[in-house]
């Protein structure tokens, strides 16, 4: 396990690696955008040679993000309605965040969710950006500075593998991680 801290140098390297290493050390960090979030408890991973990634194709202005700085945010919109939040790692490559167990700000959460069951605020990365008011604004803004901080977990945390899912292509690729037990992911290993 790679330790990320909040000195820019070890938090870009943290973030300069392949999407498949960060993805599986995320989980167990505390993710939060101006005091509100969680723990990570669920990723995926997408790489510039995966079919499945937005930067397949190369750069272009909707995935530019995805070809900046390691450790800044990626945020997209998708299927006309949410937003999803990811952590850029090499060039061309992302980390989606697909669910926090929510732990600060639950009442914003519930405000902005319309809900008030903690599993329901951020079980999937749409509900996720929603409830932490991720948006177009966010797009290209380091991670490890304001509306967001990031901080490693404690101890190692118990990952599960398994394939991606929401997607068409690439869905064979183990490619999605999640915390051994949790109760908030967007969906069962």
């Amino acid at each position: 396990m790679y330790n990320m801290t909040c000195r820019f140098s070890t938090f870009h390297a943290f973030f300069d690696r392949p999407a498949l290493a960060v993805a599986p050390d995320l989980i167990g960090a505390t993710l939060t955008v101006d005091g509100v979030g969680g723990t990570i408890v669920e990723t995926e991973a997408y790489d510039r040679d995966d079919p499945a990634s937005h930067s397949f194709g190369g750069p272009t202005k909707r995935n530019a993000a995805m070809f900046g700085p390691p450790g800044h945010a990626y945020v997209y919109f998708i299927y006309g309605v949410h937003w999803c939040l990811n952590a850029v790692c090499e060039p061309g490559s992302a980390v989606l965040i697909r669910a926090l167990e929510p732990t600060a700000g639950l009442d914003v959460m519930a405000a902005r969710r319309s809900q008030t069951a903690p599993r329901a605020l951020c079980s999937g990365p749409g509900k996720l950006a929603q409830a932490l008011a991720v948006g177009p604004a966010q797009n290209g803004l380091p991670l490890d500075a304001p509306p967001f901080e990031l901080r490693p977990q404690g101890d190692a945390a118990d990952v599960v593998v398994g394939p991606r899912i929401g997607i068409t292509r690439g869905v064979e690729a183990p490619w999605r991680f999640g915390l051994a037990g949790s109760a908030f992911l967007s969906r069962r290993f």
